[in-house]
């Protein structure tokens, strides 16, 4: 299969499913997204994402059971393929040597 290129968005998401092993669902990841990364983000936009994943086949997604509190509703809910964990992972080794490489390490910021 040929390598898909991912935009941070996408990568972001893809890495939250995989955080949440099995329990990633619209608005959990929405959720889960804004709390870790500080950003605004909207359920729309993290269901297009999840789609581009799926149509790329690092994502698999079924239909969970009715739930009381959704009125009922089934939630869909998704999983991170082998070919989704290996982009993360080569994404994760490719970011690991470029750190390695920086001469000059950034330093934390220290408050004035």
């Amino acid at each position: 299969m040929k390598r898909s290129y991912l935009g941070e968005f996408e990568e972001i998401v893809l890495l939250t499913v995989a955080v949440m092993e099995g329990g990633a669902y619209g608005v959990a990841i929405t959720h889960e997204i804004s709390e870790q990364t500080s950003r605004s983000v909207r359920l729309n936009q993290v269901h297009a994402a999840l789609e581009r994943l799926e149509d790329k086949g690092m994502l698999k997604s079924e239909m969970g059971e009715p739930t009381a509190e959704r009125g009922g509703r089934r939630k869909r809910l998704f999983t991170v393929t082998a070919y989704g964990r290996r982009t993360l992972q080569e994404i994760q080794d490719v970011r690991a040597t470029l750190w390695t490489r920086l001469l000059n390490p950034f330093k934390p910021a220290t408050s004035l």
